[in-house]
């Protein structure tokens, strides 16, 4: 069943709000928690992405962020070259084994098919290849509430999220939690918001309001691909290995 994108006018004035640069901090230091730094290492941020892709791309030898045609995009980095591209998240513009990781936020809880989209993911990563996805958490707050782009799409338990990965080939490795603090614009709230993490940590982590969850491409087990119909993508088109510009030109052109 498709499940209608946030706009990406609302998730750009989500996170230019208090609330939505609060919740951005929160949710970046448990993705910190899991991955560090990732030397000369290309990086795709996949949905809405880019307000957490800030703190890797100075070490990655590229990074990219994949924005789903239901969503629409904006350019990004801001006052650069474009690292943008609009994209179907089942027919990913990319070489198969050309990445190395991948950040998936806003984007897993609104794809049509989500075996199909973590089976393209499969398919663009390179052996050993490490995966992050963040989903609103069905028991969390944040989940019930429209006022955030938490509130949208599918939530997913822990359980279900575990599940799919390894339906499509990914080994689930270490986990985090993030949003312990109600989705509130009241300023007292958000005042306490270190304080309501530290101790949501420790005592409720069942209720946080999202799931973040790394796994590790599988190697040993086939995939069967399904037939797809034809349908047109936005191809970015990697620069040469060696090339120092980080431009991707983007082509039109049918899907065989």
């Amino acid at each position: 069943m498709l499940r209608m994108h946030t706009d990406i006018v609302d998730l750009r004035q989500f996170y230019h709000s208090e609330l939505g640069r609060m919740a951005e901090q929160a949710v970046s230091m448990a993705i910190a928690s899991l991955w560090a730094r990732m030397p000369e290492e290309r990086l795709v941020g996949l949905g809405y992405a880019v307000p957490y892709l800030e703190r890797f791309r100075a070490d990655t030898e590229r990074t990219f962020a994949f924005m789903p045609a239901g969503q629409g995009a904006v350019n990004w980095p801001v006052a650069e070259l474009s690292s943008t591209a609009l994209v179907f998240d089942e027919e990913l513009p990319l070489p198969d084994a050309s990445i190395d990781r991948v950040l998936m936020v806003h984007a897993l809880e609104f794809a049509e098919s989500p075996r199909e989209t973590m089976k393209e993911i499969w398919r663009v990563l390179a052996p050993g290849g490490r995966l992050v996805i963040v989903v609103p958490n069905r028991r969390g707050v944040w989940a019930r509430m429209e006022h955030t782009p938490f509130g949208s799409g599918r939530p997913y338990s822990r359980g279900q999220l575990t599940a799919l990965l390894r339906e499509t080939n990914f080994t689930p490795g270490a986990s985090s939690e993030a949003l312990f603090f109600p989705p509130s614009r009241s300023k007292m709230i958000l005042r306490l918001r270190h304080g309501l993490e530290r101790f949501g940590r420790s005592l409720w982590p069942v209720f946080s309001g999202v799931i973040i969850v790394e796994a590790q491409k599988r190697l040993y087990q086939g995939l069967p691909v399904a037939a797809r119909a034809s349908r047109r993508v936005f191809v970015p088109v990697l620069a040469p290995h060696g090339v120092p510009s980080t431009r991707i030109w983007a082509s039109e052109i049918k899907a065989p």
